[in-house]
């Protein structure tokens, strides 16, 4: 074991070997694959590219290497692309801040029985007049930036659940294919 790999319990060890194909024996050799590549994108800024970082990616895509490069690069790439969204980008920003008070998105204390982390959203509780869509996504990338952090979450992942009830027409107007748009290439990219 590595230590990139301390921390993770007996149980998710094992599952990072069986169903992500993680090799402590060639763990560093991976990450310098994965890094290597960067230089064939010099129109990314990579911002971070150290050991821990390129592990999610690489736990994100099973270990296949160009994959994992490719979900990096487009996470960068959607960061240069929405500037604006990145702006401020901390728990602090009244935005981010009022939509995570409101619950968006909210944690449940158990994990499921695959130990995955379980978020939900209730759609309907989306105040318009105390921040925006925006403002939602910007929390929920924010949380899952912070939750990536946990290696245990790397190997088993999160799922996350949006109850769309009593979601009313006037908040289902401000869904614009742009903003929908937004939203899906931001979780995309999140692993």
């Amino acid at each position: 074991m590595t230590h990139l790999q301390a921390g993770l319990s007996p149980e998710t060890l094992e599952k990072a070997r069986l169903e992500l194909n993680e090799n402590p024996d060639t763990l560093h050799q991976d990450i310098q694959e994965v890094r290597d590549m960067v230089i064939t994108r010099p129109d990314i800024g990579f911002l971070r590219t150290d050991d821990a970082f390129i592990l999610r990616f690489l736990r994100a895509r099973k270990f296949q290497h160009f994959e994992a490069f490719r979900l990096l690069a487009q996470y960068f790439e959607y960061r240069q692309q929405n500037l604006d969204m990145f702006k401020s980008f901390k728990a602090t920003d009244p935005g981010i801040k009022q939509a995570l008070k409101d619950g968006f998105p909210g944690g449940l204390a158990n994990l499921d029985h695959y130990g995955r982390k379980i978020l939900v959203l209730f759609a309907a509780n989306w105040d318009q007049s105390r921040y925006t869509l925006v403002d939602i996504l910007r929390a929920i990338l924010l949380s899952l930036e912070a939750m990536i952090e946990d290696p245990e979450l790397q190997v088993n992942g999160f799922v996350l659940i949006i109850d769309w009830s009593n979601f009313t027409f006037k908040q289902a107007s401000k869904l614009t294919p742009s903003m929908l748009r937004l939203a899906i290439e931001g979780l995309q990219v999140k692993f």
